[in-house]
């Protein structure tokens, strides 16, 4: 028997943001290593190093080598997206599959296969709302995502740099 699959986001993108935010934040342009990155929020390196990689190949973060290399912002906030944080990290896959679950069971057996000729009307809602949500998404910068952060914890900024030894 198929079953609805929903694909929820996961603590990946969650991570990038406050990450790119970070970088951001930290305000000189300069690298900052992936244990730095992680410290801040005792996060996993291993697990965090893993998204910044995603980012790099989206084109939002640099990889620096070397001693003194790490990540920087590879464009400004107010060009990154937080749907291409969002593509970066999950990918572009949509959110709901639906498996034709109409088709399944006695019900899909009585019904005449005319009843199919349409997309699953399950399919077409879950399309129009996820099309929404990729809309709104693409809507706010993080440079946006920034500016409400900086309004609802005034001098973060300063925290950040202080936990990031730029300071």
């Amino acid at each position: 028997m198929s079953s609805v699959q929903v694909v929820r986001t996961g603590k990946g993108v969650e991570w990038a943001m406050h990450t790119l935010l970070n970088l951001a934040w930290s305000g000189d342009g300069e690298p900052v290593a992936t244990a730095q990155l992680a410290a801040g929020h005792d996060l996993s390196v291993t697990y965090l190093n893993k998204q910044l990689q995603q980012l790099v190949r989206a084109g939002l973060l640099e990889s620096v080598p070397g001693a003194r290399g790490g990540f920087r912002l590879a464009r400004p906030l107010a060009a990154i997206s937080v749907l291409d944080v969002v593509l970066a990290i999950e990918g572009d896959a949509p959110l709901f599959r639906c498996t034709e679950i109409r088709r399944c069971g006695t019900i899909g057996r009585r019904c005449p296969e005319a009843s199919f000729a349409e997309p699953c009307a399950v399919k077409t809602a879950m399309a129009r709302a996820e099309a929404a949500w990729r809309q709104a998404l693409a809507e706010q910068s993080l440079a946006d995502v920034l500016g409400a952060a900086d309004a609802h914890a005034p001098g973060v900024a300063a925290h950040v740099r202080q936990a990031l030894g730029r300071d």
